[in-house]
């Protein structure tokens, strides 16, 4: 019993005895606002210390302290400011500023649609002020004024009914055809008759 009483007594002078930041940090008492954390964070030792002390100041406290008394929150998404009681939102406070930024939204929504009726509407009457360009007449498409194609008289030559011009090509193709044919027999047959003797 003895031996135990001494070893813990031994432990408690050695643990009194190493120096300890944390034990001499102990009366201290926490930053209540962004303010005094961030007073706090710019007595840091290093350059990298003091921007990591001031992030934890930022998580910490959303509000700023204000000159007259009280604090504000700076909410971003609105580019607004409101006044709250504490160096952070309540609930409630929160409850209303999520109102408010859904009624914000809204609000966007809605000058956003206005103005797209409005430009529509700018348009419309800059189209109806421009004189409209004539459309040449085949591209109208009125119904009364559509003309009706007529038949064309075709000319018979020698028996081909659309031979219009009598010295074409497509004209004197078959007179040329039969004449061909006709020399095919007279070559090809006297030829096709020795060969068979």
């Amino acid at each position: 019993m003895r031996r135990a009483a001494l070893i813990a007594a031994a432990l408690a002078v050695v643990a009194l005895l190493q120096p300890s930041r944390s034990s001499a940090e102990w009366w201290k008492r926490a930053p209540v606002d962004f303010e005094e954390c961030a007073q706090a964070a710019d007595n840091a030792a290093s350059k990298q210390e003091k921007i990591s002390a001031l992030a934890d100041c930022n998580a910490k406290f959303a509000g700023r302290r204000k000159p007259g008394g009280g604090y504000t929150y700076y909410d971003f998404m609105q580019d607004r400011s409101f006044d709250i009681a504490g160096p952070n939102p309540t609930p409630e406070e929160q409850k209303y500023i999520d109102q408010q930024y859904t009624l914000y939204l809204e609000k966007q929504r809605r000058n956003s649609v206005e103005a797209a009726i409005s430009a529509r509407q700018r348009q419309e009457q800059l189209q109806e002020e421009q004189p409209q360009p004539l459309q040449p007449a085949s591209l109208q498409t009125d119904p009364e004024r559509v003309p009706i194609p007529l038949a064309r008289p075709y000319k018979l030559i020698d028996g081909h009914p659309r031979c219009t011009q009598p010295q074409s090509f497509s004209c004197n193709w078959p007179h040329l055809s039969a004449t061909i044919h006709d020399l095919k027999k007279l070559f090809g047959g006297s030829q096709a008759k020795g060969k068979k003797s």
